[in-house]
């Protein structure tokens, strides 16, 4: 239900672009409209158009309905519809609802869900006023083209699609503080995952003690769950940053021209949109192989599970990481905080990398084969693949490059990274279940 959910979004949103009344000039071509529409409801952000000369307003509008429907989830959408209509909630329903958005128990469903989209709406409309404010000040925009482009930036930011209706992204506000750190934050925010958001505002409502302390200012009242996805965000974001600013402190092409304050921002940026927001402050063209070596790997990583976010998110990558130092101290249990993590999320984890590993692997391989190195090297396929797979939308600029059939084939992996993790992950934790034997055990040479 929630694949149909999605490819229904996508083929209404393809038809819609492919009306004359989307597009400022000739009618986009079937390749174009789908690619765009399946872009948006993924929350990628990769394009072959120029979003803002290309596109009407009227365009770009079903371009952020798209955004909003698969930022938050067509079934969640649905289910939301259906709550408002019935005041209540079927056991289909709140199934499919449970699969969506992730919550750990049925009962959670209503509860996540509501407060998912008050959430959505209070964090889209601040930031929306932030933006609209600054551009009208800082930038001499009329009210009407600052609050479209407020409204437009502020749902993309925040459902980690990276779509812009300005040609350069963010690259000409990369020193602006009220417009890049907002971004950043709703990003990042968004990324985090509705449970944890949930798990946030439920602590900082609960007091303890005799001093009335929120018990959001004690970690060890927080869940695994948050816990891994929170301290590994803060980690990456770190070494993200510093990996950047010393990497690209001299790059004339990147933060070379920018002053030190201008450089920091710029670094924090970069490092917060691999997180598969899409948006640039800088020419991601002219990064240095090695930064996008390390981009590679942070859209890959993405954000939090049941977020606006892609990628094999960071709990997997908590996951696997403290696996392999169980197996170097030679532990019989995987723990994390005190606490033993289940061998069936290990078995998840290892397969959900490893699924998406080989959706990497396979379309690159079959790109590269196809085209000459010359034409497209092997660091730039291999950047735009993962910029599909893990739904971020970051671009070398060969998107639009690319034959035909090689957009299609990034359109089938943005909705395959969109959906994979999520049914591949529920569907094994679904599939799980109890046996009353156990094969005989076997040794097998491993390194």
């Amino acid at each position: 239900m929630v694949t149909l959910g999605f490819l229904s979004a996508i083929a209404i949103g393809t038809a819609l672009l492919l009306l004359p009344i989307s597009t400022t000039g000739q009618r986009a071509s079937f390749v174009e409209a789908l690619f765009t529409a399946t872009s948006a409801a993924c929350v990628t952000g990769l394009v072959v158009v120029d979003t803002e000369t290309f596109w009407t307003p009227f365009g770009q509008g079903v371009i952020l309905v798209l955004i909003q429907i698969g930022g938050f989830g067509v079934m969640t959408v649905a289910s939301l519809l259906g709550l408002l209509l019935s005041r209540r909630l079927g056991l289909r329903t709140r199934m499919v609802a449970a699969e969506s958005t992730h919550t750990v128990g049925l009962g959670d469903v209503k509860k996540v869900m509501l407060g998912a989209l008050r959430f959505t709406v209070v964090a889209e409309l601040v930031l929306a006023v932030v933006l609209t404010v600054r551009l009208m000040i800082g930038y001499g925009e009329t009210f009407r083209h600052a609050a479209w482009s407020g409204i437009f930036h502020s749902l993309s930011a925040f459902n980690n699609a990276g779509f812009s209706i300005y040609g350069d992204s963010l690259m000409r506000f990369v020193s602006d503080p009220w417009i890049c750190l907002p971004i950043c934050a709703a990003v990042i925010v968004g990324g985090l995952g509705f449970p944890v958001l949930l798990e946030l505002w439920r602590l900082s409502r609960t007091r303890r003690g005799d001093n009335r302390r929120s018990a959001l200012r004690d970690p060890a009242r927080w869940s695994i769950h948050a816990r891994l996805t929170l301290g590994t965000t803060a980690v990456l974001l770190t070494v993200g940053t510093v990996f950047f600013l010393v990497v690209e402190w001299a790059n004339p092409q990147t933060f070379g021209p920018l002053s030190v304050p201008g450089k920091l921002l710029a670094a924090f940026t970069q490092s917060v949109m691999p997180r598969t927001a899409g948006f640039n402050s800088i020419d991601t063209s002219e990064l240095n192989h090695g930064s996008w070596f390390f981009t590679d790997m942070l859209m890959f990583i993405g954000g939090g599970s049941a977020g606006t976010a892609g990628g094999v998110k960071v709990g997997t990558f908590a996951v696997l990481a403290f696996i392999i130092w169980s197996e170097l101290r030679g532990d019989p249990d995987v723990t994390a905080f005190d606490r033993r993590i289940a061998r069936a999320t290990q078995r998840q984890a290892l397969t959900v990398a490893l699924v998406g590993v080989a959706a990497v692997v396979v379309t690159t391989l079959a790109i590269t084969v196809s085209v000459s190195p010359t034409v497209l090297p092997l660091d730039r396929v291999l950047f735009e693949v993962i910029s599909a797979f893990t739904t971020t939308g970051l671009s070398t600029g060969v998107t639009a490059d690319l034959a035909g059939w090689h957009q299609v084939l990034l359109t089938v992996l943005m909705f395959l990274g969109r959906l994979g993790p999520i049914t591949l992950g529920t569907g094994l934790a679904l599939r799980s279940r109890h046996k009353f034997y156990r094969r005989p055990e076997s040794a097998v040479i491993i390194g």
